[in-house]
């Protein structure tokens, strides 16, 4: 058994911290991990109606042996936790303009075939890319995604130097233009490049070394979890409870507590944290380790005073946000095969869309993703019913406003959800959808300030430019408290779930002063 190590104080639920707390007290610290909304999952929420059940949150299960390396931490394994359902086709693409869609399939062979149908030699120049993303995602995984980035040794080992004519061009070099240099038909370059989404960017914003992501879907394939992101959620917390933690919900921290050190040039340190209880009384707890999983910028801004922020206002002000969202909950009357698990619609103007988003206008036509669940997993929806869950990136700007429920949101996200029922209606041959829907909920920017605190309203934290990604991006350690961490998509190593795992895996290489480039030694 490990050793008793103090007290650890975790901030947000979402699927970072409840990670967090379960490894913490793995490692032998007594934890309590408070979530301010009544829920826990933070971005991988999940809303129930009338029979419908929709993941509010992600819905694409990439990278499994990141998965599955974190459940051997705590003594289990992926297979022992969830269902796991190989999707084919992975995904399902529309372009404007054009009338028959394409399909993503789950294995390489497969994919090799569709690029050369759609361009002569795009075949053998996918395998030539694929081998190179895959390269790419394993340098990654072996140096740079496990690593806190605290010693230089993660970048001088024999495999990164000998990637290097490689991996230095990436870096130089964006997504669109690493693409466009290698195939010229645009459906192949949006299918491609889409995947800078995924980080929170665009194409022309990412470097190049994200094309990586093509050997998650178009090699290794797209899963899903039976009982979708909820479920996964579910099988966090009863791991956590498991490892003892204490979870306290509609408990909302309102001050990072410290104590100076009392000589002068040391850090302050964190002694715990100030909340709000469910009945609005005020509360302490000590802890010796303090854990924001929350986001970042509230965290730095709002619960530390200025002299103790090592990200104020002023380093937020000269970031990139990734885009926001306007998220289209419908419980859909009848079959719906013209869509897959999971479909995208490509607008033609690719620029445009993204210059549109970062530029702060919302994108007309919008490429849009949408989740149907219900073609796999028949809990999510009553017999004869189909669920859907749109996403429609648009900028980052909480005035937007707030989704509601049967159109009772703000006007300008309704708007936006109509459009996108409306868009999609036209494109997938569904004429009569919008007339179908038996149950409709929206959500927008100002949801996710009013829900998750996000900065900007963003959907998934700051965008994967080269500037803040790997190194570049804001480290999870606090350089002016002793004892105050990070872990989410705020901080190293980014956005998504599986990065979410990772950062919790890297606040404890933290503890233990780990500054290897790999991953722990299972189990913990």
């Amino acid at each position: 058994m490990t050793a008793p190590r103090g007290r650890a104080v975790v901030i947000g639920a979402g699927v970072a911290g409840l990670a967090s707390a379960a490894l913490l007290a793995r490692e032998g610290y007594q934890v309590d991990l408070l979530e301010q909304r009544d829920e826990v999952g933070g971005r991988a929420g999940s809303w129930s109606r009338d029979g419908f059940r929709f993941d509010t949150g992600p819905s694409w299960y990439l990278m499994p042996e990141v998965f599955d390396h974190f459940f051997s931490l705590l003594g289990t394994s992926s297979a022992e936790q969830l269902q796991l359902e190989l999707l084919d086709p992975g995904y399902r693409v529309f372009f404007e303009g054009r009338s028959e869609p394409v399909d993503l399939r789950a294995e390489r062979a497969d994919n090799v075939a569709l690029f050369e149908s759609l361009q002569a030699g795009a075949g053998a120049a996918l395998e030539t890319y694929l081998d190179s993303a895959r390269r790419t995602y394993e340098v990654a995984l072996r140096r740079f995604l496990y690593t806190t980035f605290a010693h230089p040794g993660y970048a001088l080992s024999a495999d990164v130097l000998t990637q290097l004519h490689r991996l230095v061009p990436q870096l130089a070099t964006s997504l669109q233009s690493f693409v466009a240099g290698r195939f010229t038909d645009p459906r192949i370059r949006q299918i491609l490049g889409y995947p800078a989404v995924f980080l929170g960017a665009s194409p022309d914003r990412a470097p190049a070394l994200y094309h990586l992501m093509s050997a998650l879907d178009l090699d290794d394939g797209v899963l899903y979890p039976q009982g979708g992101f909820a479920g996964l959620v579910d099988v966090l917390v009863e791991l956590a409870h498991r490892e003892g933690v204490r979870v306290h919900t509609s408990s909302t921290v309102t001050e990072i507590l410290t104590e100076d050190a009392g000589k002068r040039g040391r850090r302050a340190r964190a002694r715990g944290v100030r909340y709000l209880d469910a009945d609005g009384s005020d509360r302490e707890i000590d802890a010796d380790v303090v854990v924001a999983a929350a986001d970042l910028h509230h965290t730095e801004t709002r619960l530390l005073p200025r002299r103790l922020q090592t990200y104020p206002q002023s380093w937020w002000d000269r970031r990139t946000s990734g885009p926001g969202a306007v998220l289209v909950m419908l419980g859909v009357r009848g079959e719906l095969p013209e869509l897959e698990h999971h479909t995208l619609f490509f607008t033609r103007d690719w620029r445009a869309n993204f210059d549109a988003i970062f530029g702060g206008r919302v994108p007309e036509p919008a490429s849009i993703y949408v989740c149907r669940p219900s073609a796999t997993d028949a809990a999510v929806a009553p017999a004869d019913h189909e669920n859907l869950f749109m996403l429609v990136p648009i900028p980052a700007d909480p005035e937007i406003g707030h989704g509601g429920h049967d159109g009772a949101g703000s006007p300008a996200v309704e708007a936006i959800a109509d459009a996108a029922i409306e868009q999609v209606a036209q494109w997938a041959g569904i004429g009569d959808l919008a007339d179908r829907v038996v149950v409709r909920r929206t959500m927008g920017p100002g949801d996710f300030v009013a829900d998750l605190n996000a900065w900007h309203g963003g959907m998934l934290g700051p965008a994967h430019t080269l500037r803040q990604s790997a190194m570049f991006r804001a480290g999870n350690v606090s350089r002016r408290v002793a004892g105050l961490y990070y872990a989410g998509s705020s901080t190293i190593p980014g956005i998504g779930l599986p990065m979410c795992l990772i950062s919790a895996e890297l606040l404890v290489k933290r503890l233990r002063r780990d500054t290897s480039a790999g991953p722990l030694r299972a189990p913990l």
